[in-house]
């Protein structure tokens, strides 16, 4: 699926994908917000078919009046999806409203600091958001979107993937509705590693042996000082079975899993299985030292998929998916995800409106046209039985385990200090001190969350 791990969508050469974590400012030659929605090359033809296949469902009742506005503030879509679930949400509404596309920077801390700047003025003229899943929490503490409630809470609830749920919430309120997800697998070459490695502990030992043979041996994960290596860390760390935060976001709960992660983290960086270039590599970086062939596994969204295919269509034959490696051998890992949640402002001039157009904006059949012409992951649970899905996604049982068992970005209204305080802290990977590291993050989370210090 190319989508973001966090998406501003280009091409799938150049991944940025929703959900996926971006660097804090957009690199010239990158592909992610998040940089969200690298998208799959996809056929003319065969994106109309998709489209002209999912009939929309109705979004609303006639009323009386001419149709309002709605403003739906969202990241640049380059693909026809959103632009589709727009045009026919509107025509739907029997006349209650018509939905504009209003187009964000490309840039995820730009479509946060447009936000953010206008929602702080009040702006009426924000109706319907597409939040990045780590600022949910950030938003509704401010007071700035709208908590779901009655029968929108039961629609947007009803068969969506509980971490999903889980990255749109805050003080036990929904503020939001999952529209699409995110997640990573382990890729890996077949003719290197016939079997693929069930733990971390396998997988670098199957990497030191082949770099014995004077084979492709790297294991390529984004290890540079952005929102990627925070990605990496809280997946080890809830993967160890630990939390970053408490519930309440009030203190860091580090600990003894913490420590675990950071040792594997560590172990990796050292070994010769480790990419030289691990301290300064996006999932971009990833994605092209495998389709270069130095490489024997990955751990990166599936957007690397079709871009193999269609960059490298040898070494495709031999490019394979299973789950993300665990930390504790039998127990699966918890990968993070990311995606984008529909918020609503709590400056519309028309809530009621806003909120059923956010329920049709992700319905079953605009998320499948999301995942098939966009490339991002469907977060309505019984769209990965859809056949539908299943040509363009052949690893759609892999994605869904990992949704359901996935973790999230710790929640937290500084969540972006927080971020930025982990990455600094263990990158480069080569220089983690395990139990030190733990330390000094203990006390730099600890101040970020009572506002205090500086951010590296």
């Amino acid at each position: 699926m190319i989508d973001d791990g966090s998406g501003t969508t280009v091409s799938a050469r150049r991944a940025r994908w929703r959900g996926a974590p971006r660097p804090r400012t957009r690199p010239g030659t990158a592909p992610p917000g998040r940089a969200r929605g690298s998208r799959w090359r996809l056929a003319t033809a065969a994106a109309s078919a998709v489209v002209a296949a999912a009939a929309l469902s109705a979004c609303g009742s006639s009323g009386g009046g001419g149709p309002v506005t709605l403003n739906f503030y969202l990241y640049p879509d380059t693909s026809i999806a959103t632009q589709t679930a727009v045009a026919n949400c509107s025509k739907q509404s029997n006349g209650q409203y018509t939905i504009s596309y209003q187009q964000l920077p490309q840039a995820a801390d730009g479509q946060r600091q447009q936000l953010v700047r206008r929602l702080a003025a009040h702006d009426g003229s924000i109706d319907i958001m597409g939040l990045d899943v780590t600022w949910e929490a950030e938003f509704a503490q401010a007071g700035w979107i709208l908590p779901w409630t009655g029968s929108n809470l039961a629609q947007a609830q009803a068969g969506t993937l509980k971490p999903a749920l889980e990255t749109a919430m805050w003080n036990g309120k929904l503020y939001a509705v999952p529209d699409n997800t995110n997640t990573q697998l382990l890729w890996y070459r077949s003719d290197l590693v016939p079997k693929p490695p069930a733990t971390w502990t396998e997988m670098i030992a199957d990497a030191e042996q082949l770099a014995k043979q004077g084979k492709p041996h790297y294991i390529e994960i984004q290890g540079a000082q952005y929102e990627g290596a925070t990605v990496w860390f809280n997946t080890m760390v809830s993967s160890a079975g630990g939390t970053v935060l408490n519930a309440n976001a009030t203190s860091p709960t580090l600990g003894a899993p913490a420590v675990q992660a950071l040792t594997i983290m560590k172990q990796l960086a050292t070994s010769v299985a480790a990419d030289p270039s691990l301290s300064v590599q996006m999932e971009n970086q990833n994605r092209l030292a495998m389709e270069a062939g130095t490489a024997a596994f990955e751990l990166n969204y599936p957007f690397v998929y079709p871009a193999m295919k269609a960059d490298n269509p040898q070494l495709f034959k031999v490019f394979k998916w299973a789950p993300y490696p665990s930390v504790t051998p039998g127990v699966p890992a918890k990968v993070t995800i990311g995606g984008i949640d529909l918020a609503v402002s709590a400056y519309s001039s028309h809530q009621n409106l806003a909120f059923q157009a956010a329920l049709c904006l992700r319905n079953a059949a605009n998320q499948l046209i999301a995942a098939n012409v966009g490339g991002v992951p469907p977060t309505i649970a019984s769209l990965y039985d859809n056949p539908a899905l299943f040509a363009n996604y052949p690893f759609h049982a892999d994605i869904l385990s990992a949704l359901q068992n996935a973790s999230v970005r710790p929640k937290a209204p500084v969540y972006q200090v927080v971020s930025i305080d982990i990455s600094h802290l263990i990158s480069p990977p080569r220089g983690i001190d395990p139990n030190g590291t733990v330390a000094s993050m203990t006390d730099q989370i600890n101040n970020a969350l009572q506002s205090k210090g500086l951010v590296p």
